[in-house]
């Protein structure tokens, strides 16, 4: 089999080539970096069902035990707490529903389970300079004047993918931001503050802006500023101004900074994410502000959507066709995404007098208002993408997908939606997801005949718990969404067709 070449050895590259692995698929993983840059905090914040697609390569469990866990997100207005939420959970996952740590450890862990997959080749200094494709494949030249040919290739090169954006011909409209963010790592004691992220709107330390505070291991702290465009953090500090606005937050514990930046944030998605035979993933396709945690987190999605589509085209089991799914679901993913982020942003920094006027309004009446503290936006917290309205998923007029939920609630399970995890005690007590990732999946109650289906299927009480019922049967893909209800075998043939992306049955 010829190998899938993996462009970018960040966190989504990585996962991209671990899942590609553990499906039997070789990869060539490229970098244009002589080696790690272990700096910084960066993405910090692991979502639960991010956690689990990295357990599925070995790694989750291990990230989640090094985090931080947090379960509650409070908001401040002023100094005065608005309201606290808790997260959701439909099933009984193993993991928390976020953990703090930082991505230069992400990536150490993830390293790690790299250098025991014999199907990962991982190159350095190798930065790509030319893409090539024809009917048979992909040759990616590099800089040294190396090449590399694969059958397909991941495009992970992350925000500054200018180049490889250029080669593919694919555009990356948006915007960025005027206001810049100061971010520093923190180390400091600081009792109570540990399993929250708390975010400030207009505090007296940070008038008229909004600061953002995040736990992480080894009592450290990741504070985020919001600051004038014209702000100079190199003078800030020489005046001992950065020291007094530390202090304004954390009083008078002794600290230290661990690591500082200013950023500048953007709101931009490639028109594309398919390009012939290369998929885009990541920050590579899609740039969003930080506030809701929607970067990284939905690069992961991004990894495991085409690795799950490139190994059954590459095995043979579907046709070419099914990674024009890999747009069409993902592409939808970052509009979303975009769409959530953008709002946040232009209520944190108003475009405009009207929306000025309603920041305030609303967030002077939401301590008393329920009404009005729903319309706050702190940032609405990473959660998976439903592909209820993807070519791939079956439809079922008995389910039918409700919409968005309120923040921090899932919605209820159906086709497009992902799988809710539960421990499975009749399977060598293995969870549900585990099972569903081996593969193609028919769940069913007891008392449902699944003999004969010609996919693999389990009888299991647990899937009683989100609302299947007796003689239906689900269908559920190899990353876990359920792909169809159905209630007649026939009926589960079409849409295993239809999640295979062989034929374009039309939405009922």
């Amino acid at each position: 089999m010829m190998p899938v070449v993996v462009i970018g050895n960040g966190p989504v590259g990585q996962t991209t080539a671990l899942l590609l692995a553990r499906w039997g698929v070789p990869v060539v993983l490229l970098d244009g970096r002589e080696e790690r840059d272990p700096v910084g905090s960066k993405a910090i914040c692991q979502q639960r069902d991010v956690l689990d697609i990295w357990e599925a390569v070995g790694a989750g469990r291990r990230i989640a035990d090094e985090g931080v866990t947090w379960t509650t997100a409070r908001t401040y207005y002023r100094n005065k707490e608005l309201f606290s939420y808790a997260l959701g959970d439909a099933g009984r996952s193993s993991f928390p529903p976020f953990v703090n740590i930082s991505q230069a450890r992400t990536e150490q862990i993830l390293d790690e389970r790299i250098a025991r997959e014999a199907l990962i080749d991982v190159r350095w200094g190798h930065q790509v300079v030319g893409l090539r494709q024809d009917a048979n494949g992909v040759t990616v030249r590099c800089a040294g004047g190396q090449e590399v040919r694969g059958a397909y290739a991941v495009a992970c090169a992350g925000a500054r993918g200018d180049e490889i954006r250029r080669m593919l011909g694919v555009s990356f409209g948006g915007h960025s931001f005027d206001d810049r963010f100061l971010i520093c790592d923190i180390r400091a004691d600081l009792p109570g503050w540990a399993h929250e992220r708390r975010f400030h709107f207009d505090p007296s330390w940070n008038p008229g802006r909004q600061v953002l505070i995040h736990p992480c291991p080894d009592s450290t702290f990741r504070i985020d500023w919001q600051v004038p465009g014209g702000y100079d953090v190199a003078a800030e500090e020489a005046s001992g101004a950065l020291d007094r606005r530390i202090r304004a937050i954390i009083g008078e514990a002794p600290y230290e900074i661990a690591w500082k930046s200013v950023y500048r944030f953007q709101s931009r998605v490639v028109d594309r994410m398919r390009a012939g035979r290369v998929l885009l993933a990541g920050d590579c396709a899609h740039l969003v502000a930080p506030f809701g945690a929607r970067g990284l987190n939905s690069g992961v999605g991004d990894a495991e959507n085409a690795a799950w589509k490139l190994a059954y085209v590459l095995r043979g089991e579907a046709g070419e066709d099914l990674l024009e799914s890999y747009h069409e679901e993902r592409h939808a993913a970052a509009l979303e995404n975009l769409e959530v982020t953008t709002a946040t942003m232009d209520f944190l920094v108003p475009q405009d007098e009207k929306q000025r006027k309603t920041r305030l309004r609303v967030l002077s009446a939401a301590a008393a208002d329920p009404a009005m503290a729903a319309r706050v936006d702190s940032g609405r917290l990473s959660e998976p993408f439903w592909y209820d309205t993807s070519s791939l998923t079956t439809p079922d007029p008995a389910r039918p997908f409700a919409g968005r939920p309120p923040r921090g609630q899932v919605p209820a399970t159906g086709p497009g939606i992902l799988l809710p995890d539960v421990p499975v005690s009749t399977v060598d007590n293995r969870r549900l997801r585990e099972l569903a990732r081996d593969g193609f999946l028919v769940l069913a109650v007891p008392g449902t005949d699944v003999t004969g289906l010609g996919v693999p299927a389990l009888s299991l009480a647990e899937i009683e718990e989100f609302g299947a019922r007796p003689g239906e049967l689900w269908l559920i893909r190899p990353d876990a969404y359920v792909a169809a209800v159905v209630t007649e075998r026939a009926a589960l043939g079409e849409a295993l067709q239809r999640a295979l992306g062989r034929v374009v049955i039309p939405q009922r």
